[in-house]
């Protein structure tokens, strides 16, 4: 068995930015995050040869849940943890089952372990730290990181590097990055992502706003032994109730820049000390934190060999910075930004020269998914909101959210995986923003030069590649790319055009990775489903493909809807005359209407219909309401009608079957569907 980079011997010799040969050794491939392979047995030419070369289920007795974690590949042995708590080491060559380890702690999503020092490491349910005998699976040690305001879920890959294990926290009141001790578990240091008194960064929190100021570490960080510093990412603030209280899109109690969540940071290795950081997103209020694993690569830059991190974005654009300062590449302009006085809303916000990945603005004709429903407010990047609902792009779920980027050394180009689904921020709709019932939600695959940031080839997928769908890059001239509806792509490297498809069965919300065993290439994924953005279909399939595998195909699950649906039963029309009662909530027990006017999200009773062909639907303002309502139809235009009175109705027959959503012009939150057959 060939054995080249493997992650017990990542240490402080070794590059940031080693390309792995017949390992898969760590979650992003090298320490620089870069997700691209040397290996190129399997290649653009020979890719139609390409089939399974073993499959097995890692969760059978379990109820199905989202699995969002990334294998690794060490001495031809993969490692891989799921959402139900268990962690893996299957061989690599004939997927047989090494050793399981699970011991009950709970669920908890995880993202994928490290390997280091002949041992495992993973995170678990109740803030748990564990290391892993290697071989056996046995535990060696188990750190609680007993910290006020950390989640119970850790939801975040760990990285091993030098004796040490890093691992961040997720959604909590104060987001903290950890360095423990490899051999001990002993905590070594910690950086939060809100100073405290007397810490660099306090000042730019009101009052004592940073105690619940969120800004979490949830993606892995990179590193660069050379520099001796770890890049890490902290994501949105939040304001005093949390994420839920309307915090992420509240900036309303926590005036300031609000340091150092939306940031990179980079911090010394061994100690945690800052030595740079740059904010992409001040004072945000849209929850565009832009925490992405940062990918690192060595780039020739007008003659001369710079060191740079890539950091973004959820905003759409990409912020390309020196990692040896901070200093960025190609020039970042603070520009002025629509105001909102009750928001406190920072006065400018950096725009990085070069190309967005997405658009950055919605638009009521737009031709893609950046198209806004009827009757909502309309804007761009950095648009204020308060308390009516504005559609903006990119939406909560990116531009590019967490899913990992590929930097190829052999094209030089950054891929980036995206998300066409826009948000309606309110600061009444609380969290995180408002996913429009019945808008159009899509993907977009992106090439880009890094030495000018600008966009080489650009690819429309039918979903949304922004949720933990990565992308593997290989000297076979590959690209590897997992879909929501449960197809692993493989494209070309060098246009994005497909060359293979197999369907694994289930969501993909992870990483390929390619290693070898005994001379022979593999390509292995983990196929699970996800929550977010789309409820796709769940599974526990663990897959490894080789060239001439033979193992057929799963069976296709029912693909996620491509338009934000709406959740419940349909009524059927003849049960309540046909007609539809506007700003009035569904009694799903007592199969009736409402008695009073509401302004949830579900304000239409009911809120989905059932009619055939040629029924004729009214639309009726009860008596009982107090103010003017609309049924406005999207996006085919059918019918705009209103505002009625209290009391005053209007129908529209339906001619053609099909999914038809219609909201309000008084609350455009309020959404219904009439499905005609």
């Amino acid at each position: 068995m060939a054995i080249a980079t493997t992650a017990s011997s990542i240490s402080a010799a070794v590059s940031c930015c080693e390309v792995p040969a017949d390992d898969f050794p760590k979650v992003g491939g090298n320490l620089g995050n870069q997700n691209y392979s040397s290996l190129s047995e399997i290649n653009s030419s020979n890719i139609s040869r390409l089939g399974a070369q073993w499959q097995i289920r890692l969760e059978p007795e379990s109820p199905p849940l989202p699995q969002q974690s990334t294998a690794v590949a060490v001495d031809g042995v993969l490692f891989v943890e799921t959402t139900q708590g268990s962690v893996y080491a299957v061989e690599g060559a004939s997927g047989e089952i090494k050793w399981r380890y699970a011991p009950g702690y709970g669920t908890s999503l995880r993202r994928g372990v490290a390997v280091g020092q002949r041992m495992v490491f993973t995170n678990a349910f109740e803030r748990r730290v564990i290391a892993l005998d290697q071989e056996s699976g046995k535990p060696v040690w188990e750190t609680i990181l007993d910290e006020p305001g950390i989640s119970a879920q850790m939801k975040v890959a760990v990285v091993y590097f030098d004796g040490m294990v890093y691992v961040g926290t997720n959604d909590g009141a104060r987001g903290v990055a950890v360095a423990l001790d490899a051999k001990t578990g002993a905590i070594v240091w910690k950086f939060y992502g809100t100073p405290g008194p007397g810490e660099f960064g306090n000042d730019t929190w009101a009052g004592t706003s940073w105690q619940d100021g969120g800004a979490a570490p949830w993606m892995h960080p990179a590193i660069d032994p050379d520099l001796g510093l770890v890049y890490w990412t902290f994501g949105n603030p939040r304001s005093a109730g949390g994420n839920r209280a309307g915090g992420a899109v509240n900036g309303a109690n926590r005036a300031g820049a609000n340091l150092f969540a939306n940031s990179i940071v980079a911090l010394e290795a061994k100690t945690g000390k800052r030595r740079w950081h740059f904010q992409s997103v001040h004072h945000d209020i849209w929850d565009l934190d832009n925490v992405m694993a940062p990918v690192l690569a060595d780039l020739q830059v007008d003659g001369e060999q710079r060191r740079v991190v890539i950091y973004g974005s959820k905003t759409g654009l990409t912020y390309i910075l020196d990692r040896v300062d901070g200093k960025p590449l190609l020039g970042i302009e603070e520009r002025p930004v629509p105001q909102a006085a009750a928001q406190h809303t920072w006065p400018t916000q950096p725009y990085p020269v070069g190309d967005p990945i997405i658009p950055i603005c919605a638009d009521r004709d737009a031709s893609d998914a950046t198209r806004a429903p009827p009757n909502y407010g309309v804007g761009c990047l950095f648009t204020p909101h308060t308390d009516f609902p504005i559609v903006k792009s990119p939406g909560v779920g990116g531009a590019a959210d967490w899913s990992a980027q590929s930097f190829s050394s052999k094209t030089g180009l950054l891929y980036i995986g995206a998300g066409l689904i826009n948000s309606a921020h309110s600061v009444p709709a609380g969290g995180v923003g408002f996913r429009p019932p019945g808008e159009m939600r899509s993907g977009r695959l992106v090439a880009k030069d890094p030495n000018s940031n600008t966009i080489v080839w650009a690819r429309d997928l039918k979903w949304s590649v922004a949720h933990g769908n990565g992308i593997l890059s290989t000297a076979g001239d590959l690209l590897f790319l997992g879909m929501p509806d449960g197809n692993l792509l493989g494209l070309s490297a060098a246009d994005g055009s497909e060359l293979w498809r197999f369907q694994t069965g289930a969501g993909v919300h992870t990483s390929p990775i390619t290693y070898r065993v005994d001379g022979v290439q593999y390509v292995a994924v983990f196929a699970g489903g996800n929550g977010l953005p789309y409820n796709s279909p769940r599974g526990d399939y663990l897959w490894a493909f080789r060239l001439d595998g033979k193992l057929p195909q799963a069976e296709a699950p029912e693909p996620p809807p491509v338009r934000q649906p709406i959740l419940g039963n349909a009524v059927a029309g003849e049960l309540v005359n046909n007609t539809v009662l506007l700003a009035r909530t569904w009694d799903s027990l007592g199969n009736a209407p409402g008695a009073e006017e509401s302004s949830l999200s579900s304000a239409m009773a009911p809120q989905i219909m059932r009619v055939p062909v040629g029924t004729t639907v009214v639309f009726r303002n009860p008596e009982g309401n107090k103010d003017p309502h609309c049924a406005s139809q999207f996006f085919e235009g059918l019918f705009d009608i209103g505002p009625l009175q209290p009391g005053e109705s209007q129908g529209y027959t339906f001619t053609s079957a099909g999914e038809f959503f219609f909201n309000d012009c008084t609350n455009p939150q309020a959404t219904g569907l009439i499905l005609v057959e």
